[in-house]
């Protein structure tokens, strides 16, 4: 069986991802599968240069066709922020803690009416083939964030306690949600699903 690399040293992001390609032939590695410990430093000025970075940087290390994403929470009233700066939003120089970054976003919307409270949560992820050949795709699930976060918290996801989906009532925490609007709504899933036919037509 063929393999591929997820780069991603997050734990929740590796399962999420692993679920989501479980149909998929092949065999999924992670970095800690491979004793990769390097990080990418990450330069890119948008989430897609950023994916692309990762990607082909590991790509390489490994010599397996890879992916790697890149995303975060993007809040309509501070023109698209955090975006790039999703995990680094407060401190810059180190990644942030799940609740000082839920803690700060509800600091920074303080005050603001619910029309202007809308916000997504988008990835990009990017695949680079053997071949040096980087293919990319991009979904987003948005919502609003409430003036309270939701109780619950999922590690590594801090933005999910953050945003609401009206439609359905719920935060967007991927255990709290049924397989049906997970299918629905999981933007990683749905940037995966664009990325599969170029999986299966140049891996499997």
């Amino acid at each position: 069986m063929n393999k591929l690399l997820i780069a991603t040293t997050n734990p929740g992001k590796l399962a999420e991802i692993r679920g989501f390609l479980s149909d998929i032939p092949l065999e999924l590695v992670s970095l800690a599968d491979l004793g990769i410990a390097e990080k990418v430093e990450e330069t890119g000025t948008t989430f897609e240069e950023n994916a692309i970075l990762k990607a082909s940087d590991y790509a390489k290390k490994s010599g397996l066709p890879t992916i790697a994403d890149d995303g975060g929470l993007e809040i309509d009233a501070l023109n698209g922020e955090p975006g790039v700066k999703s995990h680094r939003w407060i401190h810059g120089d180190r990644e942030d803690e799940d609740e000082e970054l839920i803690a700060y976003t509800l600091a920074k919307m303080k005050g603001l009416p619910h029309a202007r409270r809308g916000a997504q949560l988008r990835a990009v992820l990017a695949l680079a083939l053997p071949d040096g050949a980087v293919n990319t795709a991009t979904a987003a699930t948005r919502g609003i964030i409430p003036e309270k976060a939701s109780p619950v918290r999922v590690a590594g996801f801090p933005y999910r306690s953050l945003l609401f989906i009206p439609e359905i009532g719920k935060f967007y925490n991927h255990n709290e949600l049924t397989p049906d609007e997970t299918d629905r709504y999981n933007h990683r899933k749905k940037a995966l699903e664009i990325l599969k036919p170029i999986l299966k037509a140049n891996i499997c």
